[in-house]
């Protein structure tokens, strides 16, 4: 007989459902992820600190788990929920059990629940703290428990997540031969130059970290904590921001050393690193209603006018304090301390900054993921324009 469990949000709505993964209680911000796939990505995902997840997708754990899959050195995501859970893995690469893997990593999970329901509760209500718990299924003990679980807004849960000492990494994404002999865009060789660029880890996804490489970067990845002196000790040729959880607001520390840095090396900022660089420029951070979660969202370059499909993880965003130009028909600016700056990028499902350019200075940075794989790899070629930064910067 299946062990029963539930889940209660802070607003007062529990849905009960079957016990998965690790035996225990567990509570953060619930989160819904449209993603089809790439479900250990997301539980690696340092990003998802202090969040639990429903997954969108009816059916989770077909393929099992991968040591090589993962995002980082183990799960950070607080809770998962799906509406089935797959006990058995089909997949010649699979290592072990998706299930199996939520009880070893101590991941506290709900199945059978309809996270169709769920999903459409969240979109209208708004992102929520909750509980999952196999224990208490006492419904107002639950609600209350939620009641109490402490907001992400003002938590620095990069301090969580970032290294404690600086580390090198060298390991590019690899490609299976297939894609070799078909003439893959990312088979090309790398360059003969290589550029040194010091990764600020607020959370950093290893496959930033290997598409780095892949382009030609020599790539030093240092804690979220570090100085803007002690970078410039490192002598690199640019500086990449990573993605990282929560509130942007939170880390100040990091918003006054990327301040310090700006014009000195190009810059790069993904997802939160995208926002602290954001709040450097004189940006304005606030945070979204559910967020956006999943590998499906349509943004557009407002230079090119084209759409490209991303790969999204972030509760905030940054933009402008007044109203911006709905449609409008190319990249807006703004002027920042150091010179003017364009929004390049728009979200299509809720006009989120996305993008932004320096126009008098070295820095870019996208709200996005470009170094996923949603389907598509519409977005890869932003570390190519960031090396050209690198090659510019060199020159000059």
């Amino acid at each position: 007989m299946m062990k029963k469990a539930l889940l209660a949000l802070a607003d007062g709505t529990t849905f009960e459902g079957t016990a998965l993964g690790y035996a225990g209680e567990t509570s953060g911000e619930v989160v819904f992820n449209t993603a089809m796939t790439g479900y250990q990505e997301v539980l690696t995902d340092p990003s998802y600190t202090g969040q639990i997840v429903v997954m969108t997708c009816s059916h989770i754990g077909n393929y099992g788990i991968t040591d090589e899959d993962g995002e980082s050195i183990r799960p950070w995501a607080e809770g998962f929920i799906v509406r089935e859970a797959s006990h058995t893995a089909s997949n010649w690469r699979s290592q072990e059990s998706f299930s199996d893997y939520l009880v070893r990593q101590k991941i506290v999970g709900i199945e059978g629940i309809d996270t169709r329901a769920l999903t459409r509760h969240l979109r209208d209500q708004g992102s929520q703290p909750g509980v999952i718990s196999h224990i208490t299924m006492n419904p107002k003990t639950l609600i209350e428990k939620a009641r109490h679980t402490p907001s992400i807004v003002g938590q620095d849960l990069v301090s969580r997540v970032t290294c404690t000492e600086p580390y090198s990494w060298n390991e590019g994404t690899g490609l299976w031969p297939t894609e070799i002999s078909s003439g893959h865009p990312d088979s090309t060789p790398k360059p003969s130059t290589s550029y040194k660029v010091v990764v600020f880890d607020f959370g950093v996804k290893l496959n930033i970290l290997r598409r780095l490489v892949d382009v030609g970067c020599e790539v030093h990845v240092v804690p979220a904590s570090t100085s803007a002196e002690a970078v410039k000790a490192m002598t690199p040729d640019g500086i990449l921001l990573s993605n990282g959880p929560g509130d942007p607001d939170a880390v100040p520390y990091a918003v006054e050393t990327i301040r310090t840095l700006i014009g000195w090396r190009p810059i790069f900022g993904i997802c939160l690193g995208h926002q602290i660089l954001g709040l450097a420029l004189g940006l304005e951070s606030h945070k979204l209603k559910f967020g956006h979660h999943g590998a499906n969202h349509p943004v557009l370059d407002l230079r090119t006018r084209k759409v490209e499909i991303t790969s999204q993880n972030h509760n905030f965003a940054v933009g402008l304090s007044g109203p911006h130009e709905s449609g409008s028909q190319g990249p807006e600016m703004f002027q920042s301390p150091w010179g003017q700056v364009l929004i390049t990028h728009r979200s299509l499902n809720d006009e989120c900054c996305e993008g932004l350019l320096g126009v008098d200075m070295p820095i870019m940075s996208t709200q996005y993921h470009p170094e996923a794989s949603p389907g598509p790899h519409d977005s890869a070629y932003l570390f190519r324009q960031f090396v050209e930064k690198l090659m510019q910067q060199q020159t000059t």
